[in-house]
């Protein structure tokens, strides 16, 4: 009697079993069904259960650093040397190199790339033998808690693809796997660009930009400061060469005039024509 009351148990225990089982399998199946929101909704509530852990650990502060300076040099050869020698010191990159001249001085602009733990030690090195700045402006961006939100959002997503594919791997009819490739495409999407959101902002992190200007005052030609009034004679005559160019030019075209004209006149005259 004892082993048949076992056995009863043992056969319903096992049927409890498999109908559990059935009922998950179903539940997983039905829910490709489920909009992508209300699929993005739980696997958000599935992420905030790991919130407390992230919130233990120690979050590393994310800063993006700026600097843009500007000062004047007696001797630009000798500042552009000093500044080459600071970026081979520091493992600089230079981005973009640029040198001109404007109205009364020369310089020279460097755009360049630093580690962002060097760059306070590279500012102290390009600033030796500066008396004073022109313009000396240093920034620092806190982007920790964007960085932080994007990272945490793509978790969310690597989450949900992984549901997806699970429920790719159960779906048994093609039209549930053609709606589950649909919804992992568009995460899939939505992952990659949040990836390179990271990917940009770990780089600016990593490595500061800074501008660097200096340049040197030079005397106009001729060592003499123009005048007000020779700046007025040198608009009039300016004035006066664009007219006489206007003419030349004027001259240059005179057959195509002509034909113009001719072809005005013929219009006007059949015009008149057909009006009386």
């Amino acid at each position: 009697m004892k082993k048949l009351f076992l056995f009863l148990i043992i056969l319903i225990f096992s049927f409890s079993c498999k109908k559990a089982e059935a009922s998950a399998e179903e539940l997983a199946i039905s829910a490709v069904k489920l909009p992508a929101k209300k699929m993005e909704e739980s696997s958000t509530v599935f992420d905030k259960s790991d919130s407390p852990e992230i919130n233990q650990r120690v979050v590393e502060q994310k800063i993006i650093k700026t600097g843009n300076i500007r000062f004047e040099s007696n001797n630009l050869e000798q500042t552009y040397s000093q500044i080459l020698t600071a970026v081979k010191k520091h493992h600089i990159i230079v981005q973009n190199d640029t040198e001109g001249k404007d109205y009364n001085s020369v310089f020279r602009r460097l755009v360049v790339r630093v580690p962002s733990k060097n760059f306070d030690l590279f500012l102290n090195d390009i600033s030796k033998g500066v008396t004073y700045f022109d313009n000396k402006e240093i920034s620092s961006q806190d982007v920790t808690e964007e960085y932080i939100d994007i990272a945490a959002r793509l978790k969310t997503k690597k989450v949900l693809e992984a549901r997806y594919l699970e429920l790719l791997k159960k779906a048994n009819k093609v039209s549930e796997m053609l709606e589950i490739e649909v919804q992992l495409s568009a995460v899939r999407e939505e992952i990659e660009a949040k990836e390179g959101q990271l990917r940009y902002m770990q780089s600016q992190i990593s490595m500061s930009t800074i501008t660097i200007e200096f340049y040197k005052t030079v005397a106009n030609e001729g060592g003499a400061t123009i005048s007000y009034g020779a700046k007025i004679w040198n608009a009039i005559k300016s004035g006066f060469n664009e007219i006489s160019n206007f003419f030349i030019t004027l001259l240059s075209i005179w057959p195509f005039l002509i034909i113009l004209a001719v072809v005005v006149h013929f219009i006007r005259k059949r015009f008149k024509k057909k009006t009386q």
